[in-house]
């Protein structure tokens, strides 16, 4: 990345007229010599007419925007950012470079000034956040490069005068990401992480000088397969300079917002993407991979996409038996052997098109891995069409190099080679670049460019494009999704994945995949492997994967209880959870703003917000912070130390309220990710799936947290057919849903729909949850009355529901037509509301309380659960079949509970003095002797489990 960011200081500056320039030629124009050229000047006329934003992206900024000094040229692009150029030969660009390809934006207002002394002269352009001061020495052996001599750009950050000068270093800079975590043990990454577009110093400099250009800047293709695809070309010879200064403050979202206008949006992925991906590196047969689809479906496991490692082409073995291959088991272009390639393996897959076609029957997906570096070699299927067409006498049996920024061969390669694969059923591709990086073109890396042509290879298709590859350089946010690569599957791996994923955001790359459960040696405890599948669930691709080690595992139904059924709980977590990730993710493709998130582009200002890595935002709704060490080898829970933002935060797994700013430390259990959501929170999700798209998302499951009374909040659900790219041409869905607390009354308004799809639902029926809150007195759906279920009659609607361990109304509503509003209204007893403290983390109160409980079950006969226990437990159970007994069941369970803890005290204590009594007089066993050692040890664990577990009962 050829990207400097520098720092700067303080300077003052005076500024007058306001600019007004004419147009200029949006093609490169030669200069006469500066001495013979105006300090400021004016420009030819635009000959380029210009064409909407959705159309085309214009590289040629308005007229209007620029100012002229000499060989600099400055375009002011927004009142933050500005480009700086200076050429040698007086010649600016105006096409598109790999990172900035529209430039045509709405000229902000600006004013130049010109101070002259001697043959000297200063301009200043002003804006209503930056100040730019550029000297230019009029002598005929003045180059005016930009320098720290004549250069400068003031600001103000946080209230204070900021100043960069070129050279100058910027130490605070929050970084983005980088191009793979490969061999990664934590953070101790092999390749450095680049730079990014935000600085706790207010500003950032990308140096665009170096970086290759479009020959064309029209990527709308239109025309489809016909449409002229936008080519790679070189920048012109000569010294020059080509710097864009990012002048934002720690208004972060504004700078990535911007950053996205002018370097392309973030594009959303296929909806199945957000679903769950099977990924392995082994070398399966056409029956295996369906048997494991088959077990997905078994394990009631939802599945999307199968990812299909090296081992569907041809092998290193099988090309040995062909008598190919070197010495050094070399290809021809000296690459591993078996490495590379693009014909199937016809003793693993004897009938491929059947065997896809059997795939998309189960509703799924498939990518296929290709390290494409060795070019097409003379045993491919494919070579001798590939050849002929590349000018070469397929009899030589000579390779053909890998050469993707040459045009012949880039379309000849997806004609030939990879279309017809597409043909038989290849969903996409899995980009497994790791040799050389360089390219024959200078500056062109592979990552960069492959990433490219294979998502606008898809556009000109006329598909929503996806591809899975790693992270190629700045403007690669624009061709998603990254692979991250194979890391060490170890706890420091996990630690630093929330840290790395939330970073890349500051260079607009939303869609890290990583390795989830780590790639090698692979083999992972059960607790790592949970963990890191909970962190999957809240970060933008769960995929799991893992290397050629028959000892690691990552079928989640392979792994014992509990951790089997709290995985699978997992995975149809992330699927319920879709129609708000997906909303999110359109969030992003609005905004610029990825979807997961530093804390500290919310809360610039907290230090909090930086310091504590592990935590991100998932949505505008949700902060996480994943759990990523280890639990207490005893109670099993791990601690985790939680810093909460202003404002008032629910703790998902508890219901516990908070009010921040303030750092808590918090124990979780292996079945609780430590989520937080604000108060008020509307959360859209689906019922339960086997797979994208398996059915209409009816009911529609809209989740709302507790408001505090006089308080409201609002959410929009995006909606779309999942796969098309007319997304992008205002062809969706909006509903937008509305809760209102006053007083014990909430009030929710769902839609109507706004905008329309092929496909969309005319009508719905909801499901409305209120969780962790006092169950109603009074339900009505547009009015019309709601009884609970206990004393709905056949007559009345279907009836509400409460379920007493987490506290939650549940409330169907009927299909409705989606144009209509949906109004529900919750009336609880009266003053309920303001006693929540009463019930605030009741939920974390029942699941402690039944972990006690089970570890108590443990120990007979030395011990078991106390009655008081067991009534205190089973108080949520009460709620759910009594709920108009709420405040009495509440009052109790806060009556008994310090008596259930102390019981359990007691119940702990005696167990452990009969221990050794029952290890004296081991119980008899039918099945033959029992090793009295470990059953007195498994007893011993269980009571100290017990003991620490009910401690953490009532936090």
């Amino acid at each position: 990345m050829r990207t400097s960011l520098l720092h700067f200081a303080a300077i003052g500056f005076v500024v007058s007229s306001t600019i007004g320039i004419s147009a200029q030629a949006p093609q490169p124009e030669a200069r006469s010599h500066p001495q013979d050229q105006p300090l400021v000047q004016t420009a030819a006329p635009a000959t380029m007419q210009r064409v909407p934003r959705e159309a085309i992206d214009d590289p040629v900024a308005d007229p209007k925007a620029f100012v002229v000094s000499g060989n600099a040229r400055f375009t002011v692009l927004t009142p933050q950012l500005i480009r700086m150029e200076w050429a040698a030969d007086g010649k600016f660009e105006n096409h598109a470079s790999f990172v900035f390809i529209n430039r045509r934006l709405p000229v902000p207002k600006f004013t130049q000034r010109i101070e002259y002394a001697g043959k000297v002269g200063v301009l200043q352009i002003k804006t209503d956040a930056l100040e730019l001061s550029y000297t230019v020495d009029g002598t005929p052996d003045s180059k005016g490069a930009f320098t720290a001599d004549n250069l400068k750009i003031e600001l103000t950050v946080d209230g204070k005068p900021v100043a960069w000068h070129p050279g100058l270093t910027d130490t605070e800079n929050l970084q983005g990401t980088t191009r793979t975590l490969d061999g990664a043990l934590g953070s101790k990454t092999r390749e450095p992480i680049e730079q990014g577009l935000v600085s706790r110093s207010g500003w950032a400099l990308v140096d665009d000088s170096t970086r290759p250009l479009f020959d064309s800047a029209n990527f709308n293709f239109r025309e489809g397969e016909k449409s002229p695809w936008p080519w790679v070309i070189e920048r012109p010879a000569g010294e020059r300079q080509d710097w864009y200064f990012f002048g934002y403050g720690h208004d972060y979202r504004k700078t990535l917002s911007d950053y996205v206008r002018v370097a392309g949006r973030i594009p959303l992925p296929p909806r199945f993407a957000f679903g769950t991906w099977w990924s392995r590196y082994w070398d399966y047969s056409d029956q295996e991979i369906e048997e494991i689809i088959h077990d997905f479906h078994e394990n009631s496991t939802p599945l999307d996409v199968f990812v299909i490692d090296m081992g569907w082409h041809t092998s290193k073995d099988q090309l040995q038996a062909m008598g190919e291959g070197d010495k050094n088991n070399m290809d021809q272009s000296k690459h591993f052997l078996g490495w590379s390639g693009y014909t199937w393996n016809n003793v693993l897959f004897p009938y491929p098109e059947l065997f896809l076609d059997r795939l998309h029957a189960n509703h799924l997906k498939t990518s296929l891995n290709i390290h494409p570096a060795s070019g097409i070699q003379p045993w491919e299927s494919s070579y001798p069409a590939m050849a002929k067409a590349m000018g070469m006498d397929p009899a030589t049996k000579q390779f053909i190099p890998y050469d993707i920024t040459n045009k012949r061969f880039a379309e000849n390669y997806f004609n030939l080679v990879l279309h017809p694969l597409e043909k038989q059923g290849i969903d996409f591709w899995w980009l497994d670049w790791q040799q050389e990086q360089n390219t024959k073109m200078a500056g062109v890396t592979p990552t960069w460019w492959i990433n490219y042509v294979h998502f606008t290879d898809q556009e000109r298709e006329g598909r929503r494009p996806i591809l899975f590859h790693r992270w190629g350089g700045l403007g690669n946010h624009r061709y998603q999704i990254g692979f991250s690569g194979d890391t060490v599957s170890v706890w420091d791996s996990l630690a630093f994945q929330p840290w790395f994923t939330a970073t890349a955001a500051n260079v607009g790359y939303a869609y890290w995949s990583h390795d989830i459960g780590g790639h090698m040696p692979g083999a992972v405890e059960p607790e790592l492997f949970t963990r890191w599948v909970e962190f999957g669930a809240f970060s933008p691709i769960l995929r799991t994967h893992t290397t050629k080690n028959p000892e690691s595992e990552r079928r989640i139904w392979a792994y014992p209880e509990p951790y089997s059924s709290i995985l699978r709980a997992t995975f149809q977590l992330r699927y319920a959870l879709q129609p708000y990730i997906y909303t999110e993710a359109r969030r992003t493709y609005d905004t610029g703003i990825a979807f997961l998130r530093p804390l500290y582009y919310d809360w610039p200002d907290a230090s909090e917000a930086y310091d504590n890595k592990n935590e991100y935002l998932f949505g505008d709704q949700m902060l996480v912070s994943p759990v990523v060490t280890a639990g207490d080898k005893t109670s099993g829970l791990a601690t985790e130390k939680v810093w909460l933002p202003k404002g008032e935060w629910i703790e998902r797994p508890t219901g516990k309220h908070f009010t921040g700013p303030t750092s808590v430390d918090r124990n979780f259990s292996i079945d609780q990710t430590p989520v937080y959501l604000k108060a008020g929170a509307i959360v859209p999700m689906q019922p339960q799936m086997i797979y994208t798209g398996e059915k209409p998302v009816d009911p529609l499951i809209v989740n709302v947290w507790p408001l505090e009374p006089g308080a409201s909040s609002s959410y929009t659900l995006y909606e779309d057919n999942g796969i098309a790219e007319e997304y992008q041409h205002d062809i969706f869905t909006r509903t937008p849903i509305k809760a209102t607390q006053t007083g014990d009354t909430l009030r929710v308004e769902i839609g109507p729909v706004e905008g329309s799809f092929s496909g969309m639902l005319k009508d719905r029926g909801y499901t409305l949850r209120l969780p962790a809150d006092w169950p109603p007195a009074y339900v009505t759906v547009n009015g019309a009355a709601v009884n609970p279920v206990a004393t709905a009659c056949t007559r009345c609607r279907p009836g509400w529901t409460f379920e007493g361990n987490t506290l939650t109304t549940i409330i169907p509503v009927e299909h409705l037509s989606t144009s209509s509003k949906v109004t529900i209204e919750v009336r609880r007893a009266g003053g309920l509301t303001a006693r929540r403290n009463e019930i605030d983390g009741f939920n974390g109160a029942m699941a402690r309380l039944r972990e006690t409980y089970n570890a108590l079950n443990m120990t007979p006969p030395v011990a078991t659960p106390p009655d008081v226990l067991i009534d205190a437990m089973q108080t949520g159970d009460r709620l759910g079949y009594h709920p108009e007994l709420a405040q009495k069941e509440v009052a109790h369970f806060h009556e008994v509970m310090p008596k259930a803890l102390a019981a359990v005290s007691t119940v702990v204590a005696e167990g452990q003095k009969r221990m050794d009594e029952y290890a004296q007089h081991p119980p008899r066993h039918d099945a033959g002797p029992i090793d009295m050692k470990a059953e007195t040890q498994k007893r011993t664990d269980a009571l100290a489990r017990a003991q620490k577990l009910a401690s953490d009962a009532g936090k």
